[in-house]
């Protein structure tokens, strides 16, 4: 899965495409760690609008980003969300912790 990083003014912009899945999510999950790492935002953006399919993991990483922010006491947001993704997000529950645009 093809991720892409952007950042401006200490807002990260996280782009993803294709599946999450389990069989992805521990390589993702540490991409992702190591950008915040380096980074240090205080808003993170997740783009979904590239994603094609997201199962109960995409949930897993999404709440590590939430917990990552908020250590960094920033916010987070998701947008473009495909219709499949929003289901299983919405689901969940999700948008209690992060807003989903």
């Amino acid at each position: 899965m093809p991720v892409a990083y952007a950042t401006h003014n200490r807002m990260l912009t996280v782009t993803l495409s294709g599946d999450i899945d389990h069989h992805r999510v521990k390589g993702l999950l540490q991409d992702l760690d190591r950008e915040i790492d380096q980074v240090l935002p205080r808003e993170l953006v997740v783009d979904c609008a590239g994603l094609t399919f997201m199962d109960s993991s995409g949930i897993a990483v999404l709440l590590r980003l939430w917990q990552r922010m908020e250590e960094l006491e920033g916010s987070i947001r998701v947008t473009g969300l495909p219709e499949q993704p929003a289901r299983v997000l919405r689901a969940a529950g999700i948008q209690r912790l992060i807003s989903l645009t």
